[in-house]
């Protein structure tokens, strides 16, 4: 059955997923039917009306044509009843739909949707008109990686910054914001002796950090997932169980609930109070490159070269696939709980709906034209990030520059709004909870791969600070005493 966002799918199950006990198969008053060639032992209460002849005939002449009935024929009688059930369903929206043209003007019920709207417009900020481009010269720039820079966090309270990279020696570091300074470092060691040093073996591709700022989950090449106590880097536990490299991570907000993205093309949601797995979701057809989520209980995923972006529903099990891209599909992210926005290697911006399978505006050539070996092609989209709630976008590529965007009315529009010159693989982008500042991991290597180098490029953390516009003061009143 289509689903009004996009095309809904039952999430398949792998070995290491959850499965649903089967259901009792029920009979037509909800008593579980007898196996066949056996009676039903059934209660009849003194007061019920004796069953008529007819009616006994077609219940034993419906029990037979269940005896005899073959898998084939099973499966055609559940599609037909299926699709009538669905026909009853269609009929009666149509009917409540006419119902409600022809009631009278809900006054109460009127005012309360403005005022659900009204409250909807002040959850979503409006700020991408007051920015204004930041001087160069104010860009801020941490030195301490020595391979380029994959992933970044923020934390909750716009205090520190947790950065990784592809080192095998400086993993983790943990920033000041305020002074700049390096507060931590987390040492890392060879492929196979994580149970002997505290930090990573591999590249570390993902991490994530909890609403209230207590975890932080990392994920590298090695399919390990490591969750750190943020006040003292102390590793707390080692998630096992992805095939492949751990390339996406996110915290529901509000919880302590985990979802993590892999190129072995599976999701799996963890509990990091109870240190435990959960479940395991699998559709994507090409590896997971970016995960993101909100207060929902769901996630967002990017599926690489299979072009779909996917909303997981975790207590329904199941999915909804959007389409747009015509590249791999490398980035995503929430903007709230109704919109998103995804970078693709065509060059694209998308931005989203949920309601929608397709996107609602399309930037193409987002950071313009290359010439590689000759070739014209776009620039790739390695990093996008959304101010939450709000009209505001930053993307990033290996343009030489971060671009800021605002969204339509609607966010059927995507309108830049400046540039902001940045030399380097633009591999991680995170605004700030306040709005006020804008960091971006830089490397000379895209985070996934080496396919191009930029020897000028510094490995490094860019804060860039966001100045609003000043509003004009309002003329004073006249003085009428």
């Amino acid at each position: 059955m289509a689903a009004a966002g996009g095309r809904r799918a039952k999430a398949p199950r792998g070995a290491a997923g959850r499965r649903r006990p089967r259901a009792a198969v029920l009979g037509a008053e909800g008593r579980p039917r007898a196996a066949a060639g056996r009676p039903v032992d059934e209660e009849v209460s003194s007061d019920s009306e004796p069953e008529s002849a007819s009616l006994g005939r077609r219940r034993r002449e419906a029990a037979e044509e269940e005896v005899e009935e073959t898998p084939q024929e099973k499966k055609l009688r559940l599609a037909k009843l299926y699709l009538e059930q669905l026909r009853q369903y269609e009929e009666e929206r149509a009917v409540d739909e006419e119902e409600e043209e022809t009631e009278p003007v809900d006054l109460i019920g009127d005012r309360l949707k403005e005022d659900v709207l009204e409250q909807k417009g002040r959850l979503q900020r409006l700020v991408a008109k007051d920015v204004q481009p930041p001087d160069p010269a104010s860009i801020r720039v941490l030195r301490g990686h020595q391979l380029p820079i994959t992933c970044l966090v923020i934390s909750p309270d716009d205090r520190f910054i947790f950065s990784a990279s592809k080192d095998g020696a400086l993993i983790k570091c943990k920033w000041e914001v305020e002074s700049g300074k390096r507060l931590c470092v987390v040492p890392g060691g060879k492929k196979g002796t994580e149970e002997q040093h505290m930090g990573h073996a591999s590249q570390v591709l993902c991490m994530a950090i909890s609403s209230d700022g207590k975890y932080l989950a990392t994920g590298d090449r090695n399919k390990l997932i490591m969750i750190w106590d943020t006040a003292t880097c102390k590793r707390l536990h080692i998630f096992t169980g992805h095939r492949d490299a751990v390339s996406g991570l996110s915290f529901r907000k509000g919880t302590y609930q985990l979802y993590s993205g892999s190129h072995d093309r599976s999701v799996k949601v963890w509990s990091v109070a109870e240190n435990a797995y959960m479940e395991t979701l699998f559709g994507h057809q090409d590896i997971i490159t970016g995960l993101d989520s909100l207060s929902r209980d769901c996630c967002v995923t990017a599926g690489g070269r299979d072009g779909s972006v996917r909303l997981w529903k975790i207590p329904e099990e199941s999915q909804l696939v959007f389409s747009g891209h015509q590249g791999s599909i490398d980035c995503i992210q929430l903007i709230n709980e109704e919109h998103m926005v995804s970078g693709a290697d065509d060059g694209s911006v998308a931005l989203w709906g949920l309601t929608k399978k397709k996107p609602l505006a399309l930037a193409r050539q987002a950071h313009g034209m290359q010439d590689a070996e000759g070739l014209q092609q776009p620039y790739w989209i390695s990093a996008v990030a959304a101010l939450r709630n709000s009209d505001l976008v930053a993307t990033g590529s290996h343009s030489a520059s971060v671009k800021l965007w605002k969204c339509g009315e609607g966010f059927r529009k995507l309108e830049p709004l400046c540039d902001i010159p940045v030399v380097g693989f633009v591999n991680s982008l995170k605004f700030s909870a306040a709005g006020d500042f804008l960091v971006a991991g830089i490397g000379q290597e895209h985070r996934l791969g080496r396919w191009w180098r930029i020897k000028e490029a510094k490995n490094s953390i860019c804060i860039i600070p966001l100045r609003q516009r000043v509003a004009a003061p309002s003329p004073k009143a006249p003085d009428v005493s």
